[in-house]
């Protein structure tokens, strides 16, 4: 969970960097557009790439039709309870320790602070908002007059819809911009008899020009950001670098309304002797940013030049590759992604089975056995948990099944059928679901859903590999390997296939799409996505000591271990990441009447 959180702030702050110096490369520009570039800083700690990345793979994966599966052959000789997920946050960035408890604490400390920080801010700022509330609630309201007749012109030059209502505040706070979506404009009573009827119009003015440019809620949206990321400096020196851009640009549309800048900064300067400047920063005052510069430039009446085409075409450029390209990224990704999904799978049902005996098993016996297929067309299965049996009838990797019921975990079977003639290994799958069908009442069908999955890479920055994972000395699927090598693999083990046991995985001749998919996927309870970039076909074996804990939320006898064995033995690390996985969903399912 903390390896997505900080990418996410390092691109954040990655993009930050270079609006800021696109603004020090615009500075002589007019202040909106500095503004607008801000704003878009502030808000892309509120969209992280991976989201864009996953909208890429999604929109990748409707476009691209799906490719063949690599085929291996998998021997698992371990446990039915394999197909239970596995989920141990952090598990593949953090290393052994002694104390196992250290690791796992830490993302809750981190978040205990985090939530600290978060309640303190909102605390402070509710104490500030309320404050404001109630100064507006005890205003008395304006409906007519001098203020209220240039309020209204002014809402009719700047474009205003809806009317701005005035009230009158005893209070000593600035003239403000109170709400949102029902703006109040709180005008204090000290300043009435102090400023002149034009300066009192620029004031207005300036009030106006916050509400059409909705300042406010680009205010808020920021505050959001401050809540969420208070520990990162960046976000609040973007806050204050965004209230410079929008008062400087408030200015300039005072100025472009009509006022004199002279008047306007006198009326300016009058406000900050008579009142305080409003807490928060969602309500847009007059007295913000720094009141030297801003005087300065009132009176130059500069308030910059206008981009020209070849700055518009920069900015969009930079703006298309900051959404685009994570898209772009995520929608390249995607045909790798499905070339290890399953191709466009048949559940049509098979016929039945000519005979057929299911038999609740009663050993006791926790062990997994092999399907065992006769050569007159018969099935035999022992001691099987269910859930397995469904994979293979629907050729489901590990973890990709949901919806099953609870005692598909425990319940374990002896199945024995015979088939009319000698259906081949489709026929004989089809044929099995139709078994599920009949004596499990099994409804199921199939559908993509964002789950969490593992994503293999290279852990090794020079890009070379483990001692125990080797380039294959293998030709072909099907045949012995071509005398001994290292690492040692069991000598049954033929090329083209893997076999899995409780700590331990060895393979021959497996590329490293199968690695993942069909060798990882099973042992570590949830899909495991290849993104090593690696092609050819491989040897491997890697052990490791089985984590004594029962199954739970972790799949059986994996631990952390397991993630430094793969790491040392065969150069592999797995991520924890999340993405589209395609899954079997158990709609209805019943035990069967024992025969």
């Amino acid at each position: 969970m903390i390896a997505p959180i900080a990418d996410h702030l390092w691109q954040s702050t990655i993009v930050a960097v270079v609006i800021a110096l696109i603004t020090l490369a615009l500075r002589a520009n007019r202040p909106q557009v500095r503004y607008a570039l801000w704003l878009v800083a502030s808000l892309k700690f509120l969209v992280p790439f991976a989201a864009l990345a996953t909208l890429g793979v999604q929109l990748g994966a409707r476009s691209s039709a799906a490719m063949a599966a690599p085929q291996l052959t998998l021997i698992v000789d371990s446990w039915d309870a394999i197909g239970q997920p596995f989920s141990r946050p952090g598990a593949a960035l953090m290393p052994v320790s002694t104390s196992a408890l250290a690791p796992a604490a830490l993302p809750m400390v981190l978040f205990a602070v985090w939530i600290g920080g978060w309640a303190a801010i909102l605390v402070t700022w509710t104490v500030r908002w309320r404050r404001i509330a109630a100064a507006v609630r005890v205003a008395a309201s304006v409906e007519q007059g001098h203020d209220v007749e240039t309020l209204r012109r002014l809402e009719a030059i700047a474009g205003v819809a809806r009317p701005i209502r005035l009230v009158f505040s005893e209070t000593t706070l600035e003239p403000g911009v109170f709400g949102i979506w029902r703006p109040v404009l709180l005008w204090p009573r000290s300043i009435a008899d102090h400023l002149k009827n034009d300066e009192a119009e620029a004031i207005l003015a300036h009030e106006v020009v916050h509400v059409a440019r909705r300042d406010n809620l680009a205010a808020a949206l920021h505050m959001a950001v401050q809540a969420i990321f208070w520990f990162h400096p960046l976000v609040w020196w973007i806050g204050a670098r965004l209230v410079d851009e929008r008062e400087r640009a408030c200015d300039a549309e005072v100025i472009r309304l009509g006022s004199h800048p002279r008047v306007y900064a006198e009326s300016i300067l009058k406000t900050c002797e008579l009142c305080v400047e409003s807490p928060l920063v969602c309500v847009s005052g007059v007295t913000g940013s720094d009141l030297k510069k801003r005087i300065e430039q009132i009176m130059k009446n500069d308030h910059g030049a206008t981009l020209n085409g070849w700055r518009k075409i920069a900015l969009a450029m930079v703006g298309v590759a900051t959404i685009g390209g994570p898209i772009a990224v995520g929608m390249l990704s995607s045909p790798r992604l499905r070339a290890q999904s399953s191709p466009a799978p048949d559940d049509t049902l098979g016929p039945p089975f000519a005979v057929i005996s299911v038999k609740t098993s009663v050993s006791g016996d926790q062990r997994s056995y092999p399907f065992t297929f006769t050569p007159d067309g018969g099935l035999v299965l022992k001691n099987i948990g269910i859930r397995a049996l469904i994979l293979y009838a629907y050729q489901l990797p590990v973890g990709r099944m949901v919806g099953s019921p609870e005692w598909t975990r425990a319940e374990r079977y002896d199945i024995d059928a015979v088939a009319n003639g000698k259906p081949s290994a489709a026929e004989m799958r089809a044929m099995v679901r139709k078994l599920l069908a009949d004596r499990f009442n099994l409804l199921a069908h199939r559908e993509t859903r964002e789950q969490p999955i593992y994503a293999m890479t290279l852990a090794r920055s020079d890009g070379t590999f483990g001692p125990r994972l080797t380039v294959s000395t293998c030709t072909r699927k099907g045949v012995p390997p071509p005398g001994p090598y290292e690492p040692s693999v069991p000598v049954e083990l033929i090329c083209g296939s893997a076999q899995s046991r409780p700590g331990s995985l060895a393979a021959r001749w497996v590329t490293m799409d199968e690695v993942a998919d069909h060798g990882l996927g099973p042992i570590m309870g949830r899909p495991v996505r290849n993104q090593t970039g690696i092609a050819g076909h491989f040897d491997l074996k890697a052990e490791w000591a089985r984590d004594p804990r029962p199954p739970g939320p972790q799949a059986l006898g994996v631990g952390p271990a397991t993630f430094v064995a793969l790491e040392e033995q065969l150069g592999l690390r797995l991520t924890e990441e999340t993405g589209p996985v395609d899954v079997l969903v158990i709609d209805r399912m019943e035990k069967p009447v024992p025969d």
